[in-house]
């Protein structure tokens, strides 16, 4: 199975996710989804027949700025996920450098292929910050999007401090959040780890008490617990990924 994946630079004003942190809760997401307008794209192969892949649009006052192909649906067809960045000028603003940036928020648009062309299913417009925020004294956290084994990653690096990623599955014209997996680190030495199962509602949190430790010599205390959840949180409802923690239950 092929891994496909984008690499986008994001700059968020949290810069470490805080030791135990919980995100904002989302209540009962079966009732919150929202209907988008659907957009087909023809694939029109050259006379060699080899595929090829189409242009796909962006909304108005939006702008591709990456793209990444992959199987979500299991049916061998390589679909499409654009991320897209708004355009308004009134985003546009001068920083402490005096240099102009661009702060318009970032999002993802869904296209499933099928048939001979591609569907638009899905489209959050503006869960992502914009990569011009301010990122403190550590460079900014690296935003991967990826499409692995027929799921979609939203994934976080944050060089020596760690990482965070979020697993969504496809479930009719949504992507269901159903893993959470975290990693604090003090650059070699991983201090916590904590990963959910949303699915089995199961949480892992592993501590690592040997303090002295170089990297591979940890020492974890681990802690398993049931969380609770009231449906799964859905890719299209979530507003803001700096405000989701550790997946909103």
């Amino acid at each position: 199975m092929r891994r496909h994946f984008l690499s986008i630079n994001l700059i968020l004003v949290n810069l470490i996710i805080p030791g135990g942190c919980i995100g904002q809760t989302f209540g009962n997401f079966a009732d919150r989804s929202k209907a988008i307008n659907p957009i087909s794209v023809q694939v029109q192969g050259p006379a060699s027949g080899k595929a090829v892949i189409p242009v796909l649009p962006a909304p108005k006052g939006y702008r591709i700025v990456g793209r990444i192909e992959g199987d979500l649906n299991k049916d061998g067809i390589q679909d499409s996920v654009l991320v897209v960045k708004a355009t308004a000028k009134n985003r546009l603003e001068t920083n402490a450098d005096g240099r102009v940036v661009d702060k318009n928020r970032r999002g993802l648009i869904v296209f499933l292929g099928m048939s001979g062309q591609f569907k638009k299913v899905l489209e959050n417009l503006d869960c992502f910050s914009s990569e011009n925020e301010d990122g403190g004294v550590y460079f900014a956290p690296e935003l991967s999007v990826v499409i692995d084994r027929n799921k979609l990653y939203i994934h976080y690096t944050h060089g020596r401090y760690g990482y965070w990623k979020y697993t969504f599955r496809l479930k009719g014209s949504d992507f269901e959040l159903i893993g959470y997996d975290a990693s604090n680190n003090t650059g070699p030495r991983v201090d916590r780890q904590v990963s959910i199962n949303f699915l089995t509602k199961k949480r892992l949190e592993r501590v690592n008490t040997n303090t002295s430790a170089e990297g591979g010599d940890e020492v974890f205390e681990e802690k398993r617990s049931d969380i609770s959840l009231e449906g799964l949180a859905k890719l299209s409802q979530i507003e803001d990924f700096e405000s989701l923690g550790e997946g909103g239950w």
